[in-house]
């Protein structure tokens, strides 16, 4: 009989989950640990930011799932990691606070056999004084309740252009160190087209500031795109969309603190700049959540664990080295800790060895450098290969039995850029690698027959349809798992 604990119940988290049940005995235990009691499918987000959809259309509560499966849910956060028990008891055990109704703050040890961290991300908005629609003065579309707030913005700026007023719109990231460009992009283009929609385009002024390097960077150093017998670079696919929209671009920027109605940045160069918005939707900088780890004794042992940002060290190799030496074989492949053999971590919560996109920074410090995205895609088939190692592992094997590199695998997006049945777009793409292998592909770093992309109506189509159907597999409805990552 053993007992998994996964902390986390998003894409990587709720996965492996669904998974260790579905593969493991009755007589095992699988408890998930989660400080929200829904699920949200967070790419449909971007549709909730612009009014589209409302959060309960990208959510569902997930105790009566979990119930109906097997599947223990505790409401709360992960505070402390004890991986080798304490001087009373030699089993590792997890502390977590309740954030229950009624229960807030209260803290209980789970004792577990093997744990998965899948925690996510903390929206790091106190990186950039100013930033974040609680205590600062932008919006965000990370979850469905920032995302419905920043509709409800959009609402009433339409209504002031509807009486002939102008308004300038800012979307981006919000530090020189976020990820997530790929959200930020979708955010911007479905605003450009729902203004379109509402009759008021051509009272706004959209702009767009970003860390990457070049446009269509989206932290993952940029891509070549196949189509029709050409390569075109993502960043002519970018700013070709983006000159057909009509909109406007600031690039290698560093947002140093935003004010009401304006940001101040930095770029590359130095230069101290500001620009005014009536609205602005900036992404954050990620951390982790701040889990603590202590050895037997109640000795701090979280630089052992963790990086200095949060994230959990897994099996990468994290030896500073100059970019030119980076490689895709310093990513992880098992996401197994190094430490300890019963401690894995998945999706955004584990550390990445490196960014993938050539770092900068500017003459005063500010660092200007995308980090790499962990999307729904490899974080969902991430946590399903760490499940199926937990599971042979139990069953005695002596090490993980499953890889999922992000240097081994592709993904595919689709990338709405405006919803509407018959005017709507959507950008299709896939990659492979995610992490570009120049030993293996040298000219472009990933392989051109299998990295390919085009924007369309079909794309939109095929959008709405991947709402519905990853909703269907999140629920564990009947077939979920002929559904794939």
């Amino acid at each position: 009989m053993s007992r998994i604990v996964v902390l986390g119940a998003g894409v990587a988290g709720h996965t492996a989950a669904s998974f260790l049940r579905a593969w493991l005995g009755p007589q095992d235990s699988v408890v998930v640990v989660s400080p929200k009691p829904t699920y949200n499918w967070i790419p449909s987000n971007i549709w909730v930011g612009v009014g589209l959809m409302q959060p309960a259309d990208v959510t569902f509560p997930l105790a009566p799932v979990y119930e109906r499966h097997g599947i223990e849910f505790t409401q709360a956060r992960a505070v402390e990691l004890h991986p080798e028990g304490d001087v009373a008891d030699g089993t590792p055990y997890v502390v977590v606070e309740s954030t229950r109704h009624g229960h807030e703050g209260e803290r209980e040890a789970l004792r577990y056999d093997f744990l998965l961290n899948a925690t996510g991300p903390k929206l790091n908005f106190g990186a950039t004084p100013g930033l974040g629609p609680d205590a600062g003065h932008s919006l965000s579309v990370c979850t469905e309740s920032h995302a419905h707030e920043t509709a409800g913005h959009l609402d009433g700026l339409v209504e002031a252009m509807h009486r002939g007023d102008r308004k300038r719109f800012l979307v981006g990231t919000g530090h020189g160190a976020c990820t997530c460009q790929g959200a930020a992009f979708e955010y911007i283009v479905n605003l450009e087209f729902e203004l379109r929609q509402r009759g008021v385009r051509d009272k706004a002024d959209i702009w767009w500031l970003s860390n990457e390097y070049e446009l269509g960077d989206f932290g993952m150093g940029g891509m070549h795109l196949s189509h029709g017998g050409y390569v075109t670079p993502s960043k002519i696919f970018t700013e070709s969309l983006f000159a057909e929209r009509g909109l406007h671009w600031v690039r290698r920027a560093h947002v140093r603190q935003v004010e009401a109605g304006r940001a101040h940045y930095e770029t590359l160069e130095g230069e101290q700049r500001t620009i005014d918005f009536d609205f602005a939707m900036l992404l954050p900088p990620f951390s982790g959540v701040g889990l603590q780890a202590f050895d037997r004794q109640g000795g701090d042992i979280t630089p052992r664990l963790f990086q200095p940002n949060g994230f959990m060290k897994v099996d990468a190799q994290y030896g500073a080295k100059p970019y030119e030496e980076w490689a895709a074989s310093d990513w992880p492949c098992t996401y197994q800790s190094p430490a300890y053999g019963n401690l894995f971590a998945a999706g955004i919560a584990f550390a990445p060895p490196h960014a993938i996109s050539r770092p900068y920074q500017s003459p005063n410090g500010a660092p200007i450098a995308p980090a790499p995205p962990r999307t729904g895609m490899p974080s969902a088939t991430i946590g399903k290969a760490v499940a199926r190692s937990i599971v042979d592992m139990l069953g005695g094997a002596p090490a993980p039995t499953q890889r999922a590199s992000m240097a081994e695998m592709g993904a595919a997006c689709v990338a709405s850029a405006g919803a509407s049945l018959l005017g709507g777009t959507a950008a299709s793409m896939t990659v492979f690698p995610i992490v570009p292998d120049y030993e293996r592909y040298p000219e472009y770093g990933r392989d051109m027959r299998l990295t390919f992309g085009e924007i369309g109506l079909a794309g939109h189509w095929i959008k709405v349809v991947l709402h519905h159907l990853f909703l269907h597999k999140a629920r564990l409805r009947p077939g979920w798992r002929l559904i794939p990552e």
